[in-house]
């Protein structure tokens, strides 16, 4: 699930969740009076007054187009800025169960199906690439029954928009709260029920472990949390990304990241920073392969290239 971030000295946080709920809502207006195409219309010209004037988003869009390789000129950063919206819009579609309007490429579906065979659980880590919308396709096709953990301290709020826009749906979303013992073994139950649990795994919450690494040409901060949470459940991490290539058109990509998250108490930070490398080198790939796709307009990275 996707939330514009903007300043990372006031925390990505506070741009809020409820702005993800009203956002929801707004889009779900839009799309049932106008449709996709007259809503992608209005969404281009709200997002061209974006790139306009909110000149922070902006240039930390343009340090990251510049780290990818992509040209920094202000059209590329309003392309940008109009893929996240499109995604944002494209979103409510799919939490709405309309994954027929859409051409849902997959790659690595053999593994999904091959957990829900074993009935084993799974988590599923992510990143603020594309759309993890697009996975609902496969929740749909499937069956699967996905919980999104949020940074959140609204999923309610979240959880009731879903509800009435899709009671049918698979995925729910899940508050981290202080992930506490109570928030494991709560995971821990629907890992065993052989359901699966994504987490996003760029982005450290205020107050959050982090380790740094290189991504991108220079030193990030990323979460350890996912990688702790894997090694106390001991079940399988899959690597899910779901990139947007314009038109109706999603490639969703699953690969293995661990059968199981093994740290051990001698030498627990090193194997932790092992992992989270893993995590960066993986989400640099696919960066390049969708450069437009990364959704975090932020202060990312510790020093410039």
């Amino acid at each position: 699930m996707e939330e514009v971030a903007c300043e990372k000295t006031t925390g990505w946080q506070d741009i809020g969740e409820k702005g993800t709920v009203l956002g929801i809502r707004f889009f779900l207006v839009l799309l049932s009076v106008f449709g996709r195409s007259a809503a992608r219309g209005f969404l281009a010209v709200v997002m061209l007054y974006y790139a306009a004037f909110h000149g922070r988003a902006r240039r930390h869009s343009r340090v990251y187009l510049e780290r990818v390789g992509e040209p920094t000129g202000f059209a590329n950063v309003y392309r940008h800025f109009l893929r996240f919206g499109q995604c944002a819009l494209d979103r409510v579609l799919l939490i709405r169960g309309s994954t027929k309007k859409f051409d849902i490429r997959s790659t690595g579906r053999e593994h999904l199906i091959a957990l829900q065979e074993s009935k084993t659980g799974a988590i599923l880590l992510g990143a603020h690439l594309g759309s993890f919308e697009a996975m609902r396709g496969h929740a749909t096709t499937f069956d699967l029954p996905v919980h999104v953990v949020m940074q959140t301290s609204n999923a309610r709020r979240i959880n009731s928009v879903l509800e009435q826009i899709n009671p049918q749906s698979k995925v729910r979303v899940i508050e981290l709260g202080d992930g506490g013992i109570d928030f494991v073994f709560r995971i821990r139950k629907l890992i065993e029920r052989g359901e699966y649990v994504a987490i996003l795994g760029d982005r450290v919450g205020n107050g959050a472990a982090a380790v740094e690494t290189d991504f991108l040409g220079s030193v990030a901060s990323f979460p350890t949390g996912p990688y702790l949470l894997a090694a106390a459940l001991s079940c399988p991490v899959m690597l899910t990304v779901n990139l947007y290539r314009g038109g109706n058109r999603y490639d969703v990509y699953c690969e293995p990241f661990a059968q199981r998250i093994i740290l051990p108490r001698k030498g627990r930070e090193a194997a932790v920073a092992a992992y989270v490398k893993q995590y960066a080198q993986s989400l640099e790939r696919y960066c390049r392969m969708a450069p437009y796709n990364w959704f975090n307009f932020f202060d990312f990275w510790k020093e410039p290239l």
